[in-house]
Parts: structure tokens; C-alpha cells; sequence
């Protein structure tokens, strides 16, 4: 019901997930292409995966690091899920984030 009345929460997704993509590449992060709210950052090593996500939750952002079995050999990843309830400030807040804590474990 919601979605046929209004596109206003699908448009704000959409918005939010390209700002955030655009954004965290521009950081220096590899993600796999395409639109989806679901961004993996590929990092390929599990020990950084894991890493990443214990330094985002001391800044109070929770993602999910993936690793072997769940993902491939080399190919472990952060998840990051966008929506549209995400103001444009929180992501803002999680692309800092991320940029700091890449500095921090110098990936770049």
C-alpha cells in the first residue's frame, strides 16, 4: 500500500544508496558494482574484514564482516546495508567513519 501511493521512500533509497557508493569509493574502497542498498566492500582479507568492523562499532556504526566459508578465499567483505530511513547526515557520519579507520589500519 505504502509503495503504490508514493515513490518518496523508494526515490530516497535510491538516493541514499548512490550518494553512499559514489561517496565510499571516492574514499579509496573497492565495492562491487551496481545499485543495490546491500554495499559489499570488498577487502579480501579476513583479518581486515574483521578489523573494520570492530573499529566502526567503537564509532557506534554496526556492519558485518564476511569471511571465508560464508564468502569465497580472498574475497571476504564489509557489509554495509543502506535505507531510506538514513539521513543524509548519518551517512556522512559512516563515510567519516570509514575513511578514518581506513587511515587508521593505513589501507590507504
Amino acid at each position: 500500500e505504502l509503495i503504490t501511493k508514493s515513490s518518496e521512500l523508494r526515490e530516497k533509497l535510491t538516493n541514499n544508496t548512490n550518494y553512499f557508493r559514489k561517496n565510499i569509493k571516492k574514499i579509496g574502497y573497492t565495492i562491487q558494482d551496481g545499485n543495490h542498498p546491500i554495499v559489499p566492500i570488498m577487502l579480501g582479507d579476513a583479518k581486515i574484514a574483521k578489523k573494520i568492523s570492530e573499529e566502526m562499532l567503537k564509532r557506534n556504526i554496526f556492519v558485518i564482516g564476511f569471511s571465508y566459508p560464508v564468502v569465497p578465499k580472498n574475497k571476504a567483505r564489509i557489509r554495509v546495508q543502506i535505507s531510506a530511513s538514513h539521513s543524509k547526515e548519518q551517512l556522512d557520519l559512516a563515510l567519516r567513519a570509514f575513511k578514518e579507520v581506513g587511515k587508521k589500519i593505513a589501507l590507504f
